[in-house]
């Protein structure tokens, strides 16, 4: 199964699902993440949270969704409120869509140790959310119901 986690930006809230998913994903299954006004950077503390966790950042970049055509995902999350309001191209038009909005803890104007804290609590969000999307089986669930399933992921808070 292959998933995109969509944001605005992609410089924090889809690149930590992105990252998260496939540190944890069983086999098979890959994500990737995109924005649609990519901010051109991943956040200083998106890469800061990944790494305190022992995660590697190698390879991560902002990019806009007409970038991941090639990558024909299964499943579309769309993380942000902003990116839940906006259509998504066509080549996406047959995956299953979702949104699971996150607070974005890179606008808040903290002092770094308790702006590093709200990074660590949306990845404690985004990891409850994994865990229940982990357990599916989705391999056995019909299509109607795993879009169900995927989406009532969004009330795990």
């Amino acid at each position: 199964m292959k998933i995109l986690f969509l944001c605005t930006g992609n410089s924090c809230r889809s690149i930590l699902s992105e990252v998260l998913f496939n540190n944890r994903a069983p086999a098979g299954w890959k994500a990737f993440s995109a924005g649609s006004k990519p901010s051109g950077i991943v956040h200083p503390f998106t890469l800061k949270t990944l790494e305190n966790l022992g995660l590697s950042t190698e390879g991560l970049f902002s990019k806009h969704i007409d970038d991941c055509e090639q990558y024909q995902p299964d499943v579309v999350i769309t993380v942000c409120d902003q990116a839940a309001q906006e259509a998504c191209p066509l080549y996406l038009g047959a995956a299953i869509k979702a949104h699971w909005g996150l607070s974005d803890p890179s606008h808040l104007n903290l002092p770094e140790i308790e702006k590093l804290q709200e990074f660590q609590k949306t990845i404690d969000h985004i990891n409850r959310r994994l865990d229940v999307l982990f357990s599916l089986d989705v391999k056995q669930l019909p299509r109607a119901e795993l879009i169900a399933e995927i989406n009532k992921i969004s009330n795990i808070g």
